[in-house]
This record gives C-alpha cells, sequence and structure tokens, in this order.
C-alpha cells in the first residue's frame, strides 16, 4: 500500500526557498517564535520612528539689526518721517526662533531633544487646542504690531516727549488701518472734541456702523484731518467703533515706522524701542559694539519676560553678539544656557537699558543675571 506524501504548508515551501531557510526551519519553535518576534519588533519601532507626532521643534532663528535695514536691504527697519534720523553705529539685533512644525517625527523630535542647540514642545504649547494654525498665526502679526507700537510710546516718554491723549495702537484688521496712526492725538471727532477716553467714547456709542466721520488729529505737530469709516462694535458695546487702541501717552511731532515682515510675537518690543531712542534721540547707545536682546515692553517701559530665551542667545552669539539684554525675569534660564563669550545685561525697564548701555561704555558695572 502506498502513502501520499502531503504537500507542505505553502509558508513552510517559503521559508525553505530563502537560502537558509533549511536551518531556520530545523530550529526549534521556540527559537522560531522569538526571532519572527525581533523582526516584528524592529519593523514596528522603525514605523514607530517614522510617525508624525503632535510636536515642534524650536531652532535660533535669524537676528535682525534693528538700527539696519530689513533683510532685503530695502528699507531701514526704523524710519523717522518729519525727523531727521541720527546717523548710528554698532548694532542692536532683535533675536527670533524659527519653528519647524512639519512633518515632525518621533524620530526627527528625539534627534533635537538630543542636540544642545533645539527644543522640542508638544504643538499646543504654541497652538492652543482648538486653533488653527492661521488663528495662531493672525494672533501672533497681531502680537507683533502690538510690539511695534508699544515700544514707540515707551521710547517717545524716555525721550521725554509730552503726553496726550491720542492712538496708541491700530488693529490691522480695523475701520482705521491705514488711516490713523500709532501717535496721533487726537483733536475732534464727528466735529466733537476727542481729547479724552470719556468724550471719545460719548462719540463712537452715537455713530452707526458705516457711517463716515471726519477726524481730526495732531500728526507730526500739525492739525490732519481724515475720513473714517466706523466699524460695528465689539459685542456687548453699542454705537461703532474706530478699531484702534487709545491712552493718554507721550507723541511727538514726528512719525514712526518699523519695516519687518514674516515675524511673529511680541519679544522684539524691546530692541524696537531702544532702536527709536538711539535714532530719534541725542545718544549713541551702542558705540560701535554688536549688542543683541529680546524682551516684551508695553507703553510705560516695562520689559516682561518671553519664552526660548536660550536658543535667542545662541542665535545671538552666532550671528557676533558680545552683550545680550534679558529680561531680569527670565533670569532663571539665562544662568544655566549662556553661550560661551557672551555678556548677558539684567533689564526690567527701557530706561534702565538704556541707562546700562552707556553705562557699559563708560566701563562702569551693569546688573547682570
Amino acid at each position: 500500500m502506498s502513502l501520499e506524501s502531503t504537500p507542505p504548508p505553502e509558508s513552510t515551501r517559503l521559508i525553505e526557498r530563502i537560502p537558509g531557510g533549511a536551518r531556520f526551519a530545523g530550529l526549534s519553535r521556540r527559537v522560531r517564535t522569538l526571532i519572527v518576534s525581533g523582526v516584528l519588533f524592529v519593523v514596528l519601532f522603525l514605523l514607530a520612528l517614522l510617525m508624525p507626532v503632535p510636536y515642534v521643534i524650536l531652532v535660533p532663528g535669524p537676528t535682525y539689526n534693528t538700527l539696519g535695514r530689513d533683510p532685503y536691504g530695502k528699507d531701514a527697519v526704523v524710519v523717522l518721517t518729519g525727523k531727521t534720523a541720527r546717523p548710528t553705529s554698532g548694532h542692536l539685533n532683535m533675536t527670533t526662533v524659527r519653528i519647524q512644525d512639519e512633518h515632525v517625527t518621533a524620530a526627527s523630535a528625539l534627534l533635537a531633544w538630543l542636540k544642545g542647540d533645539q527644543m522640542v514642545l508638544p504643538k499646543s504649547a504654541l497652538t492652543p487646542p482648538g486653533t488653527t494654525d492661521q488663528e495662531q498665526q493672525k494672533r501672533d502679526a497681531a502680537d507683533f504690531a502690538g510690539s511695534q507700537d508699544n515700544a514707540t510710546a515707551a521710547a517717545l516718554c524716555e525721550l521725554g516727549y509730552p503726553s496726550a491723549f491720542g492712538v496708541l495702537s491700530v488693529l490691522p484688521d480695523g475701520p482705521s488701518h491705514g488711516v490713523l496712526h500709532t501717535g496721533d492725538a487726537f483733536v475732534s471727532v464727528d466735529g466733537r472734541a476727542a481729547d479724552s477716553s470719556a468724550k471719545l467714547q460719548a462719540i463712537t456709542r452715537s455713530l452707526t456702523p458705516g457711517q463716515t466721520v471726519p477726524v481730526v488729529v495732531k500728526r507730526a505737530g500739525k492739525d490732519v484731518t481724515v475720513q473714517v469709516t466706523v466699524g460695528k462694535p465689539t459685542q456687548g458695546q453699542k454705537g461703532a467703533r474706530l478699531g484702534v487702541g487709545v491712552d493718554t501717552t507721550c507723541l511727538a511731532p514726528f512719525d514712526v515706522k518699523i519695516n519687518l515682515e514674516d515675524v511673529g510675537g511680541p519679544s522684539a518690543g524691546l530692541m524696537f524701542a531702544l532702536a527709536i531712542v538711539d535714532k530719534a534721540g541725542t545718544r549713541d547707545l551702542t558705540a560701535g559694539r554688536y549688542i543683541a536682546g529680546t524682551g516684551e515692553i508695553d507703553s510705560a517701559g516695562t520689559v516682561q519676560p518671553i519664552g526660548g530665551i536660550q536658543l535667542k542667545m545662541i542665535a545671538a552669539r552666532r550671528a557676533g553678539a558680545s552683550v545680550f539684554l534679558a529680561p531680569a525675569d527670565n533670569c532663571g534660564d539665562v544662568r544655566k544656557d549662556t553661550p560661551g563669550g557672551l555678556k548677558v545685561v539684567k533689564v526690567s525697564s527701557l530706561h534702565g537699558a538704556v541707562q546700562d548701555l552707556l553705562d557699559l561704555q563708560a566701563g562702569k558695572p551693569v546688573p547682570h543675571c
């Protein structure tokens, strides 16, 4: 009686056709299971490393000399209209952090974390949940515009210009954009005196959205009449709105414009304010030195802490800076991560930063972290 052999399963035949497959087939089931499991683990591990993760990588970004020209060499970063800018020397560089948020994988995040000049953060730390990237970019742009307005107001006060009730900031998407300017002092709106917050508020409450009204402001020492088509009021308010931030602050008889694009956030305020003081004042703040720094600033000149200062110090040192101005409240981050060859000066106000730069020239001691 003849017996017919049963063909081995296809999977077995495939294994045995692999060079060395006979030896593999001869191994015990336990060893084969371990080998297959190990191969699967390695494959899955490599796939996991290549999977996108909800993190962003921060690296030192470019620095820009606020006393110089924009990155395209077209315009000065700080432009004075109605006043001749004082010739300046040296650098007052604002610093930035570049965000890499596309195609971030577990592997790239791990490599960045191991490097000393990069940071890895959850994406939610920069873009709150429920906020789109476009919405966050819009907020960053608004913060950057606000930093310019605050820097201008603080610098003009530091230069000793008198205070008046006027425009502190202009909303980039508001009805007064391109019509009213930061530093405009209100004279009248719709033919009525508007030299205080209470008076201006009473006027705007009586207006109708879409109505075009004459606005008289004092600009560069002269009365200027412009036409503003008022917009809808903010939720819960009555009347209409001009779309400007107002306050009683220092206003000068000249315009200040800051030309810098593709940058977001408020942390350049201190360096913008110092550049305005240097160009519109009578004192040379740098004496040819390469100075960099960072810090959010309010209209009163108070310097506030910012994020990513470790990377900004690296960017400053790589660019050639020897002095770095850091907000006092960032000193805890500064002490452990200061690059070699960089002198860090601790500042808490615009006035203090100006005095520190003058003291550096005179060889006097300055506060440091």
